[in-house]
């Protein structure tokens, strides 16, 4: 497969699986599997997804950590994280303290398609939340290793169209990996920026990747992930440093030169393979 962008990122509405087994998460009983993914509300109108991978940690896309309009990183005070967001309630509320994208990831590529192609592996941020979550009804989201091509998987994400409640996709399949990035037969569109791609195991589901862009192959839309096995730990690491060192207040721990932003779902053409 030969990657190449040709359109990037919208405002936070980032992308939403569609078609298919497309569910709304409506219920307390349906919903309760999925409590640890939650709505990221960034400022008024913006949001995007995530999920708790520990008590006071959400993973996300380093995408959704930057402002599109202004350039520059979002405020920690200008998120918020709601676990289990379902028709106006949230199993939990928090503020977040401390936001962290890829050391690698560098927004404001739009005019460098290859740089920008590149990068998409490193899309990839956590947020460190001001207080744990530390619920009977919120289990964080174990992580797992490296999806494999014909991997069966679920999407679960909210969107523009479905702000209220989560939605499941649970008819996905791993086409292939590329480097850093996972490919699936999934169409999504704008609202799962930073949806967890899970995969079921014997022990349960657990989170493989999370959602990147919407991308096209073959003439179909697929959705573009990035792995977490081999980043978060280190992620991680660098996360809890911070933490331990920042003031009372809230900051936001830059992985690289900040350009134009890219606050939302950017957009992928996959060409034909070779």
């Amino acid at each position: 497969m030969r990657v190449s962008l040709f359109c990037l990122a919208l405002l936070a509405h980032p992308a939403l699986a569609q078609d298919g087994n497309l569910r709304t998460l409506d219920t307390g009983v349906v919903a309760g599997r999925w409590a640890a993914v939650g709505r990221i509300n960034i400022g008024p109108n913006g949001f995007c997804t995530g999920t708790l991978i520990a008590p006071d940690v959400v993973l996300t896309a380093a995408h959704c950590l930057y402002d599109k309009t202004t350039g520059q990183p979002h405020r920690p005070d200008e998120m918020t994280f709601l676990a289990g967001w379902r028709n106006g309630r949230a199993e939990a509320y928090r503020d977040v303290a401390v936001l962290l994208p890829h050391p690698d990831y560098r927004p404001g590529l739009e005019d460098d398609l290859e740089a920008q192609k590149a990068q998409t592996g490193n899309d990839l941020g956590l947020m460190k939340l001001a207080q744990p979550i530390l619920l009977p009804s919120i289990t964080p989201a174990p992580t797992g290793s490296f999806p494999q091509g014909g991997d069966r998987v679920e999407i679960v994400s909210y969107a523009k169209d479905r702000s209220e409640a989560a939605s499941l996709q649970d008819v996905c399949s791993v086409l292939g990996t590329q480097g850093r990035v996972a490919v699936l037969d999934c169409p999504v569109d704008f609202g799962a920026s930073g949806a967890p791609v899970f995969r079921d195991t014997t022990y349960g589901s657990e989170v493989v990747s999370v959602i990147s862009a919407k991308a096209e192959m073959n003439g179909k839309p697929i959705a573009v992930a990035v792995p977490v096995e081999g980043v978060l730990s280190d992620l991680m690491a660098q996360l809890d440093r911070a933490g331990r060192a920042a003031a009372p207040g809230v900051r936001m721990i830059s992985g690289g030169r900040v350009g134009m932003g890219t606050g939302g779902a950017k957009f992928l053409k996959v060409d034909d393979a070779p």
